[in-house]
């Protein structure tokens, strides 16, 4: 998977964040199999927040670098920041609300971007993992 990048499109549907379980085979294959849990449930935070929380289609992209760096990337329609994440000592076991601080918990790095840059509309909310 070294420089090579795999994307899903996803409609605005909750039940379509199951596309985020197709990490596990593409990281598998490519011999990544100890990233495979904390990247399929970074990836399902990303993409259930980019479902739940605009109107339009979202989708998922995952690119690993040269050196070996995974970038899991969500995008949708939405051009607004996401909300910070809340520390996961405030959120407790409520249901909502701990997704970005399960990325900022697990990942490397993560941020948002505009994806203006890119020629659409919408942002990218992404995180980094070292392989």
């Amino acid at each position: 998977m070294a420089g090579v990048e795999a994307c899903r499109y996803i409609p605005n549907d909750l039940r379509a964040v199951t596309v985020s379980r197709t990490l596990r085979l593409i990281l598998t294959l490519h011999g990544l199999i100890g990233l495979v849990d904390t990247a399929e449930l970074l990836a399902t935070e990303l993409v259930s927040n980019a479902v739940r929380h605009t109107k339009g289609p979202a989708a998922l992209r995952v690119r690993r670098s040269p050196e070996g760096v995974v970038w899991i990337g969500a995008w949708d329609t939405d051009p607004a920041p996401p909300e910070p994440p809340r520390p996961l000592t405030q959120v407790g076991e409520v249901e909502e609300g701990r997704g970005l601080g399960l990325v900022r918990a697990c990942a490397d790095y993560w941020g948002w971007q505009p994806s203006a840059r890119f020629g659409n509309r919408g942002k990218y909310v992404w995180c980094e993992l070292g392989a």
